[in-house]
């Protein structure tokens, strides 16, 4: 078996992943193209595995830990996205970069900072 046709396979797979992160909005997508590229990684470690010809079958035990670490990424990233999705009503990754709310400045105090609210008092 020749080594140029999986590392073409595996190059192409990892640009199409790489495309997907950088490219798409939505969170389940970019998830799929970071599986995309690990799986391209582990097309490369089962191919230098059998062009190698290790005794000890590194690449395919190697591979095996990556798989399961990506199951891992995956339903950890799944578990993210869907709380995330609950919370704010979209799973757009632009929509998603700013977490921390904003404060109109306001006239309550001098530096622009709203007043704080003391709804804790019970008041009848």
């Amino acid at each position: 078996m020749h080594l140029a046709y999986p590392a073409v396979l595996a190059a192409l797979l990892f640009c199409t992943g790489l495309y997907g992160v950088l490219a798409r909005r939505n969170a389940i997508l970019v998830l799929m193209s970071v599986e995309l590229m690990l799986n391209a990684v582990n097309l490369n470690l089962v191919a230098f595995d059998v062009w190698l010809r290790d005794a000890l079958h590194a690449g395919q035990a190697l591979t095996l830990f990556t798989i399961a670490i990506a199951a891992a990424e995956i339903g950890i990233g799944l578990a993210i996205v869907l709380m995330v999705y609950r919370n704010r009503g979209t799973s757009d990754v632009d929509r998603l970069r700013d977490t921390a709310e904003r404060h109109e400045p306001g006239p309550d105090t001098p530096d622009g900072r709203p007043a704080p609210n003391h709804q804790s008092e019970v008041t009848a």
